[in-house]
């Protein structure tokens, strides 16, 4: 399978989300660095390295669970080979009523040879004052409701 090649950080941002609503391990591996990554899910450890990233992400996609992201208040950092965003998930649990509570990630991105690539994941609950707000109710930085990624 030939690898995407992501022109933008951003691009790369929206594959990931997209692989991770599809429950798609290659789709998920596509957006990641080929070496040097690491990711800590919320509550987790820190996992390091290609293997370990991946066997994380199967055992998240064999769970069962489809997920549906709502992502807000996006806040980036972008230099000419690093690219760091901050943001909300809202996640939603496809068969449950209430969204999960938010969690807070930080997806930082690198300029490869091959376009930009994922190298690091990093998600934890958000502080109880973020679950009180529902995602419908939050704007983005633009002013406009976020879009659901699906």
């Amino acid at each position: 399978m030939k690898r995407p090649i992501f022109p933008t950080p951003q691009d790369a941002e929206a594959a990931f989300y997209d692989a991770f609503e599809k429950t798609d391990l290659d789709a998920m591996m596509a957006v990641w660095a080929d070496d040097d990554i690491i990711c800590v899910h919320p509550g987790g450890t820190r996992l390091a390295g290609v293997a370990e990233v991946r066997e994380s992400w199967r055992r998240i996609f064999t769970s069962g669970r489809q997920l549906q992201f709502q992502l807000c208040h996006l806040q980036s950092v972008h230099a000419m080979m690093v690219a760091m965003h901050s943001l909300y998930e809202y996640i939603l649990v496809v068969g449950e009523a209430q969204p999960r509570v938010p969690v807070i990630a930080t997806n930082v991105y690198l300029n490869t040879d091959f376009g930009w690539r994922m190298i690091m994941h990093h998600a934890s609950p958000a502080p109880a004052s973020a679950s009180a707000e529902r995602p419908s109710d939050i704007e983005s930085e633009s002013g406009q409701t976020p879009k659901t990624l699906h």
